[in-house]
């Protein structure tokens, strides 16, 4: 028999439903026990597997335990949803924070945007969310990394909490000195740039000297902080800011340096450091376009086998 539809949603969520995970309030014993209760619970409704138990199927009399379910769904269950998320996300532990803060980002995106507004709930959301910008957890981080929000244009140009969130997040990339940490906000970046489009020029100070900074330091093996601070800075130029025009010197001094750093460091993978330097070549190549041709480059380099025309 086929399947109702949104079984393989019910079939993932049947673990956390019925406790079969592992997890610090599960023990083996209770582990069986859910198990015998599932078996119990499919016998007596007549249900032929645990996504039949959970979302039911097209038979008027086999209605599941969570009813018919669709996408956004959650709007109804607010009231029984958020409390026990903002409780794990909450929690001291690291692990039962981020699975708080999963189950938030999953609230967010399967209830529609006026009824988390009501009552205030989407303030409660932010501010839960905001103040793990304060951790030093590098995992707790990186689930807080930039949303996108539909209901908002990206060109918005009146401040809004998106510049609160990027002006903390610079804050802590000048101050920071430990490698994951610094790697997680690298990685965010670029995503605060693509969301907030042109009105990044109200923080176009902070960013260049953050650019500046992390350009200058090395990330072994990979280098993803600095090859995330160049993606950043490429979005940056693109957007075609007219104070870019005069950073340009400072910004090319840096890159400049960078492709002598990289083509000298015989410590990077050859695929990590052609990375680099194309993407060190691009920003410089968006740079003169930026600067009306002043930077004049046509090769860097020959001996590497790549030039900037």
């Amino acid at each position: 028999m086929k399947r109702p539809a949104g079984g393989s949603e019910a079939a993932s969520l049947t673990p956390v439903v019925f406790g079969f995970q592992e997890q610090a309030w599960t023990s083996s014993s209770s582990r069986d026990g859910a198990r015998r209760l599932q078996v119990a619970l499919l016998k007596a409704g007549g249900w032929k597997d645990s996504a039949h138990l959970l979302m039911g199927g097209k038979e008027e009399d086999h209605r599941g335990i969570l009813g018919g379910v669709t996408r956004p769904s959650l709007s109804p269950h607010l009231h029984r949803l958020l409390p026990p998320s903002l409780l794990l996300n909450d929690d001291y532990r690291p692990e039962n924070c981020m699975l708080g803060v999963r189950c938030l980002h999953h609230i967010v995106l399967h209830t529609a945007a006026a009824d988390l507004r009501h009552f205030n709930q989407a303030e409660v959301v932010y501010q839960a969310l905001f103040k793990h910008l304060y951790t030093n957890q590098a995992a707790v981080i990186q689930l807080t990394k930039s949303p996108s929000s539909p209901d908002l244009p990206p060109s918005r140009r009146k401040p809004c909490r998106h510049d609160d969130v990027l002006r903390l997040v610079l804050t802590h990339m000048e101050a920071e000195h430990k490698v994951a940490l610094r790697r997680v906000y690298a990685s965010a970046l670029p995503l605060y740039v693509d969301r907030m489009g042109v009105a990044v020029c109200r923080h176009l100070q902070r960013v260049e000297r953050v650019v500046l900074g992390y350009l200058q330091i090395s990330d072994p093996p990979e280098e993803t902080s600095r090859l995330k601070v160049l993606d950043a800075l490429q979005k940056t130029i693109k957007l075609r800011l007219l104070r870019m025009e005069a950073r340009a010197d400072a910004l090319l001094l840096r890159l400049l340096r960078l492709l002598v750093d990289v083509s000298s460091d015989r410590q990077l993978g050859e695929s990590v450091r052609q990375e680099l330097m194309d993407q060190t070549a691009a920003s410089i190549r968006l740079l003169d376009a930026c600067s009306h041709g002043r930077v004049q480059v046509s090769h860097l380099s020959p001996s590497e086998g790549w030039s900037l025309s």
